[in-house]
This record gives C-alpha cells, structure tokens and sequence, in this order.
C-alpha cells in the first residue's frame, strides 16, 4: 500500500523529549508550519512554559507529564492526543538520556535505566503508534543515532541503546509493510547535535562531557523530522559527520577502532572544564527549554549532506566522494603498517 502522508498544517503531531533539545526544535518548527502539537516530557514547569509560549502565538498545543520508560505514561500520551484532537497522524519517539565514561567505570543500573527511556520508550511509543495509525495513515519517527552505525568509546551504553533502536524499528518497519499497513516508518540518525544532552547526560568522568567534531543545530534535526512527517523515508542521517561515521562504521570497522581509540579523539568527547552535576537527568528531570547546549566550538547551522540527500542524484555523488575519502584513508592507513 502506498502511504499517503498529509501536510504539516493538517497534522497532529505527538514528540516525546518536548522540553529540550531536538524535541523543543521541533515543537516550535512544527508549530510554526500549523500542526497541532502533543508535547510530552518529564519536566512539567518547562512544558506548560512552552505551550503557552505557543498558545500565545496562535498555535494548538497540549503537554502531558509522561516518563517514557513507563508504558501506561506513554498510553497516556496517546489517550490524550485522542482527547483533544481526536487522535495524531504522527508520532515522534525523541526523548532519551546519555552516559559519559568508560564502560568499566559505570553500574549496571544507570545502564538499565538509560535501557528504559532510550530503547523501552521507544519500543512503548511505537507499539502504540502503529495500532493507532494502522487504522488511518500516518508516519511513525523514531530519533536514533548516528551512533547506531557505529558505536563511540565514552558513550558506549548509549550507542548501545541507539543500536537496539535500529533493530527494532527494522523489523517493525518490515511487519508494518507484511501487513500492508499505510504506515511511513523512519529512522533519523543525527550526527552530534548542539544541544543540553551532554549536560543532561549521567557523567562518570571528572571533567565535563562535549561532543566530538562536526556539530550540527538542533534545527538540522527539527527539519528532517518535519519532512519525514510529510515525505515517506526510511532513514534520514542528519550531518554529514554522520555519514562519515555510518560508512566507516560499515566498510572499515578496524580503522574506526583504531582512529577512536587514540588519546586525541577521546579527548575531544572532555571539555576540559571541572564536571559539576554527575548525576545528570537520568533518574529525574533538570532544566529545560533550551534547545542549544555549552558546545564551545564551531556549530554547523545547516548540513549540505542532509539536504542533498534528499535528491537521488546528488546522494549517488556523496556516496561516490564518500567511497573516495574512505579509500584515501585506507591507502594512508595501510603505507603506516
């Protein structure tokens, strides 16, 4: 079957991880293009901000207060968008939380927690998704990863989730298309995001976590979400970063391995600066409304890639200067042995 998907302005449109960040992003921009909007996050003083924030500007929004680890909170979430606007036409399955350090120094708890928003809640949002949209059309959106091409030492449990991510909205993908459901089912995978995340994430290290070069705005993401609300994809890398670590992460994993495990690129994941609040927002909500972070390098406001990619034949030429770089990287690699 083939899925129609309706235009921003006719749409219902529920985001987890509302209150920050790419979720914040997002509520604005599609706000800004007419859909009606169902925000959900933890943090209930941000969210209520924000919906008169809109509401103030002559938009239709709604918050409820759900923890997405939790399944009869995500429930809620959709009785809600069935109260107010008779149901949703798409679902964003955004918010999740991070951990800075190395593996070894962390507890399996934080792990299982960090399990229950990242990968739990999407599972949660989903499910619920697709019974709802199987009836009427719709897209389901799930933010993943980058990372879940490739994984990243110092962020290891979370690229771990974001792996877990990509399987099950695979599969799900596939069943939805078995059953001939009219269900637009993607995958956005961000490169690094200048957004609060790593100072919302759990912090085992004694400086305080950043992110690794290229970095991209929250907006970069917020668009690609919003066209994937309205243009059928299934998966959308955001920066071409990203790119470059899903390709080396595929066709040259050793490389990769060895080019992060070096002193220099671990470094780039410190800031340099004294950590302050290690527990970050794993088990309870801290700031909100802000949707950049404390990144202290360049931010990239727009990605080429992401845009280009859009376009068959501009991607076939990224891929080719893709495959060129990688080859140079392999040559160079292969003269130092």
């Amino acid at each position: 079957m083939k899925v129609k998907l309706k235009k921003l302005s006719e749409q219902v449109m529920v985001i987890t991880g509302a209150s920050s960040g790419i979720g914040l992003a997002t509520a604005r921009l599609a706000a800004k293009g007419g859909a009606r909007v169902v925000l959900a996050a933890r943090n209930e003083a941000a969210l209520e901000q924000l919906v008169t924030e809109l509401q103030a500007q002559g938009h239709k929004a709604v918050y409820v207060v759900a923890d997405v680890g939790h399944e009869d909170d995500v429930r809620k979430i959709a009785r809600v968008a069935h109260e107010r606007f008779g149901g949703f036409d798409t679902w964003v399955n955004n918010a999740a939380t991070g951990i800075f350090g190395a593996l070894l120094d962390g507890a399996t708890d934080d792990y299982r927690r960090l399990f229950e928003t990242n990968f739990w809640g999407v599972v949660y949002g989903s499910l619920e998704a697709a019974r709802h949209l199987s009836g009427r059309g719709g897209a389901l959106i799930n933010v993943g990863s980058a990372l879940s091409d490739r994984a990243l030492p110092l962020q290891g449990i979370y690229a771990t989730s974001k792996h877990a991510v990509k399987g099950f909205t695979d599969a799900l993908r596939t069943e939805l298309e078995a059953a001939d459901a009219p269900v637009s089912v993607t995958l956005v995978k961000p490169a690094a995001i200048d957004t609060p995340f790593p100072q919302h994430a759990k912090n085992y290290m004694s400086e305080e976590p950043t992110l690794p070069p290229p970095v991209y705005a929250p907006e970069v993401v917020a668009e690609a979400i919003l066209h994937a609300a309205r243009t059928p994809e299934r998966d959308v890398i955001v920066g071409g970063g990203g790119k470059l670590i899903s390709v080396m992460g595929q066709h040259a994993p050793r490389l990769a391995d060895k080019m992060m495990a070096t002193k220099g690129f671990l470094e780039q994941q410190k800031s340099g600066r004294p950590a302050h609040d290690q527990g970050g927002a794993l088990y309870r909500p801290t700031f909100g409304l802000q949707e950049r972070g404390e990144y202290d390098g360049h931010v990239k406001e727009a990605s080429f890639y992401t845009r280009a990619a859009r376009q068959p034949l501009p991607t076939a030429l990224l891929v080719a200067a893709a495959g060129l770089a990688l080859t140079a990287l392999l040559r160079g690699d292969a003269r130092k042995r």
